[in-house]
């Protein structure tokens, strides 16, 4: 039999052998790399920003301007830009309270301003005026409970500082209470930026709505809803009493986390889709999703006229610091960049083509639109647009304007900070 030749080309075949220990252990080491150093460096900014803040304190003076009314329909709507004038406002409306008084808000200091508002409450209570307040109780972790200590005529509810969703990341059971709301008899309310403490009264620019008439029920309702849902069971239910008012030019708009509702997001990016002429919005701390982010890249695309103003240095300098890693888009795309100088400005508030406005509690980043309770008004209302856009060119006498050629010659290694940092961005 003849015998079958041999192929010398025919492949050798080797077996490669895994080591899936050192794959895994490799693979480990990566992942804590990965997580650990936008930590390190955010710990690292905060670092630094502590040691700055004892140079260069955020203290300096800054422009102000009267409370400037207007009216929308029957309700009168007034505009503070200055924390002392708003706590007058404030103190006098409890003051003069007859029934109830519904006060809600994010941080409550145990200063001169805060005692002032504790006293003031215990006194309408005294006089027979129902009295319910709510406060988070996170937020004031520093502030010894006793502060809170109220007499029985005085309803309080401790939003609990910690929730059990919070290490799972589900904003269903760990978003915070940022809401500040004030209604007095249901014929006045406040709503805006401004927390309660005398560092806000005279050293932060932030912006707070005084409302006066039928539309008070937006605020009422957005306290009583809250209340009822959150309320303990030694705490009383409040009656909603509804409304026959059907105003579409000024609407209270409540993201409510443990429902998934956030409509503040879709009002802003339907102010923005909409935008012929110009978009002034002024935010603390300025970190847009995706969705924001390319809404007012459009919109400048189009020919608006797209201005942020924001501090240069804020009193969250991480937040800062994601911030800029968006700015070399915002800038190539035609949107213009303010930053205000010396002091802290907080406002959350947005004008759109003179007829838009809002003005509430809720930052554009992610904790604010789709994470923590929250409220803003939406005004469709020129008068009330020409103030807001008044304050914003006041605003911007005390800003300077970031260009795209002064940000782009930042020191290379704030740049390698923005991008290592950047993970960070979802949890803001």
């Amino acid at each position: 039999m003849p015998l079958r030749p041999q192929n010398p080309a025919s492949p050798v075949r080797v077996r490669f052998q895994v080591d899936w220990p050192t794959v895994r252990k490799l693979a480990t080491r990566a992942a804590l790399v990965t997580v650990a150093a936008p930590v390190v460096v955010a710990a690292g900014v905060m670092a630094l920003e502590r040691f700055r803040r004892h140079q260069y304190p955020l203290d300096a003076p800054f422009p102000t301007a009267p409370p400037a009314s207007t009216r929308v329909q029957d309700t009168t709507a007034t505009v503070y830009t200055y924390g002392a004038d708003l706590y007058e406002a404030m103190l006098e409306a409890i003051e003069g309270a007859r029934h109830q008084v519904f006060l809600e808000t994010y941080i409550w200091k145990n200063d001169d301003v805060g005692e002032q508002f504790k006293a003031a409450l215990r006194e309408a209570a005294d006089r027979g005026v129902e009295v319910y307040v709510v406060y988070d109780g996170f937020a004031n972790l520093v502030i010894p409970r006793s502060f809170y200590d109220m007499p029985p005529g005085v309803h309080m509810l401790r939003f609990p500082a910690f929730r059990p969703g919070l290490l799972m990341l589900d904003v269903r059971h760990s978003g915070r209470n940022h809401r500040k709301i004030l209604v007095v008899d249901d014929e006045i309310a406040f709503v805006g930026g401004y927390n309660i403490g005398t560092l806000y009264a005279t050293r932060w620019r932030d912006t707070h709505l005084r409302i006066a008439g039928p539309s008070v029920w937006e605020l009422r309702n957005a306290f009583v809803d809250f209340w009822n849902r959150w309320r303990t069971p030694d705490l009383p239910v409040l009656q909603d009493v509804g409304s026959n008012l059907w105003l579409p030019q000024l609407r209270a708009a409540r993201n409510a986390p443990s429902e998934l509702v956030f409509p503040i997001r879709g009002i802003y990016l339907d102010a923005i889709d909409r935008a012929c002429s110009h978009i002034y919005i002024t935010q603390a701390y300025f970190i847009p999703d995706a969705d924001i982010h390319t809404a007012l890249l459009e919109a400048a695309a189009r020919g608006v006229d797209v201005r942020v103003l924001m501090p240069e240095r804020s009193n969250h300098v991480v937040a800062d610091w994601l911030a800029r890693g968006l700015y070399s888009t915002l800038l190539r795309g035609g949107v213009r960049i303010f930053l205000y100088q010396g002091a802290m400005i907080h406002a959350k508030t947005a004008t759109v083509d003179g007829i838009w406005t809002t003005v509430g509690t809720a930052n554009i980043d992610r904790l604010s639109l789709t994470g923590n309770y929250e409220i803003n008004l939406e005004v469709v209302d020129d008068g009330l647009a020409a103030e807001l856009e008044s304050a914003f060119r006041m605003d911007e006498s005390n800003s300077r304007e970031l260009t795209l050629d002064e940000w782009e010659r930042r020191h290379p290694l704030s740049k390698i900070a923005e991008r290592i940092m950047a993970p960070l961005r979802p949890l803001l």
